[in-house]
């Protein structure tokens, strides 16, 4: 955020972060490229109902508790 809203260079922001001015500069210009998209789908019809989040961790959380069980009969 810093490098978009101009309070520090490039230069003085990898010296802090430790991450070259060229990252920096390549992460700001997806940024900046990219927002737009970001608020657009997440203002028109871009928000997932609970039920299409949750029913695949729901599956995901069945095959661990069968593998789970699966392995206390191997031990």
């Amino acid at each position: 955020m810093e490098a978009i809203k101009g309070v520090r260079t490039l230069s003085e922001l990898s010296a802090a972060h430790g991450i070259h001015p060229t990252v920096i500069a390549h992460w700001k210009r997806q940024l900046v490229e990219g927002a737009p998209e970001v608020f657009r789908r997440g203002s028109v019809g871009g928000v997932r109902s609970e039920e299409t989040v949750t029913a695949p961790l729901y599956q995901e959380i069945g095959r661990l508790k069968m593998e789970l069980e699966w392995l206390k009969k191997k031990l």
